[in-house]
C-alpha cells in the first residue's frame, strides 16, 4: 500500500491528511493558520501537521511517497514559490523551501481549487472522465480545470478563475476589482448582496421573518427558505440567481466543453430547486445543445475533503 500526505492551508485552518493508494483518508491533524504571521512560521505548522498526522496513522516519514499542498492564491508549482495570495500574504514565497527544511521528501503544489478539482476528478463526482470542470460557490467561486488528466493552470500558474469573468457588463463590483463578475452574482456572498436588496425594496418579505429568527442574520439560505414558503420576492431573488449561475456555468461549457462539470459548495444543498432549473437554462443555452454527447453536470461528493484529497496526489498529476 502507498501513502501520501495532503496539506489544505486555508486563511482560518492548516489541515493534513494521511491519504492511501485508494483515495481513502486515514488520519488528520489540524491547527489555526492565525493569520497575518510570517510565512516560515505557517511553514513550520504545516511541517508539524504533516507529521503529526503520519504518526498518527501509525506510519513513519519513510513510507510517505511525497506531499501535496492546496493553497489560495497563485502557486508556481514548477519552483515551489507561491507567487501571490492576499488572503495570506504570501508574495514570491518559497513555502515548499521551508517545508523541506523539517521534511526530505518531494513537495509539490497547487492553487486550493485546483486541488480539489482534481480530488472530484480522481475519486469524486468527476471519476472516470477525461475532461473536467469544477466550480465551487462558497464566499467566492472558484474554478479548477482539468484536461487530459491534467491541472490547467495557464502560463503563469493563475488559469482557471472561472469567477473572474464578467456576465454582467457595468454590473455589481467585485473583490477582484472589475464589475459583473460571475463570482459578484454566483458566490453565496453574492446571493447574499441580492437578498438583502430585495428585502430593502420589498419589506413584508417572508425573508425579513426568516432573518429575524436567525438573530437577524441574512444568509444564502434566506431566500431559498422563504420562497418554500411562497413568497413571491424570495422567488424572484431565487431565479435570478439561478439566471446568473446558469449563463456563467454556459459560458464555462461552452468554452471547455468538458465530459463532466462538477458544481460544489454550501449552496448545492439546496438540491432541486437549484439545479433543476439550472440545469434546463444551461441545456437551452450551450452553443451544443442539439449534440448527442453534451456536458454531464453533477454535483461534488468529497466536500472539504476533495482539496485533501487532490494535494496529496498532486505528485500524480504532475507525472
Amino acid at each position: 500500500m502507498k501513502y501520501y500526505v495532503g496539506i489544505d492551508l486555508g486563511g482560518t485552518n492548516i489541515v493534513a491528511a494521511v491519504v492511501n493508494e485508494n483515495y481513502q483518508i486515514l488520519t488528520k491533524a489540524s491547527t489555526k493558520t492565525n493569520r497575518p504571521r510570517p510565512a516560515e512560521a505557517i511553514a513550520d505548522d504545516m511541517a508539524a501537521m504533516a507529521i503529526k498526522a503520519v504518526e498518527d496513522a501509525g506510519l513513519t516519514m519513510d513510507q510517505i511517497e511525497w506531499i501535496g499542498i492546496g493553497t489560495p492564491g497563485t502557486v508556481n508549482s514548477e519552483t515551489g514559490v507561491f507567487e501571490y495570495s492576499n488572503n495570506l500574504g504570501f508574495k514570491n514565497t518559497p513555502m515548499v523551501a521551508y517545508i523541506k527544511k523539517h521534511i526530505d521528501k518531494p513537495i509539490y503544489a497547487a492553487n486550493d481549487a485546483d486541488a480539489a478539482a482534481y480530488g472530484e476528478y480522481v475519486a469524486g463526482a468527476a471519476k472516470g472522465a477525461k475532461n473536467a470542470v469544477c466550480i465551487t460557490l462558497g464566499t467566492g467561486v472558484g474554478g479548477g480545470i482539468i484536461i487530459d488528466g491534467k491541472i490547467y493552470a495557464g502560463s503563469n500558474f493563475a488559469g482557471g478563475e472561472i469567477g473572474h469573468t464578467v456576465i454582467q457588463v457595468d454590473g455589481a463590483p467585485c473583490s477582484c476589482g472589475r464589475k459583473g463578475c460571475f463570482e459578484a452574482y454566483s458566490s453565496a456572498t453574492g446571493l447574499i448582496r441580492m437578498t438583502k436588496e430585495k428585502m430593502e425594496l420589498v419589506p413584508d418579505s417572508k425573508m425579513h421573518q426568516i432573518a429575524a429568527e436567525r438573530n437577524n442574520k441574512v444568509s444564502a439560505r434566506t431566500a431559498f427558505d422563504a420562497m418554500r414558503q411562497g413568497d413571491p420576492a424570495a422567488k424572484e431573488v431565487v431565479d435570478d440567481y439561478i439566471k446568473y449561475l446558469a449563463a456563467g456555468i454556459t459560458n464555462t461549457i461552452n468554452i471547455f466543453q468538458p465530459d463532466v462539470l462538477c458544481v460544489g459548495g454550501g449552496v448545492c444543498n439546496e438540491g432541486d430547486p437549484l439545479l433543476l432549473p439550472m440545469k434546463a437554462l444551461v441545456e437551452k443555452e450551450i452553443y451544443t445543445r442539439d449534440s448527442a454527447k453534451n456536458t454531464k453536470i453533477v454535483i461534488a461528493q468529497l466536500g472539504n475533503d476533495a482539496g485533501l484529497i487532490g494535494a496529496a496526489f498532486l505528485g500524480a498529476a504532475a507525472k
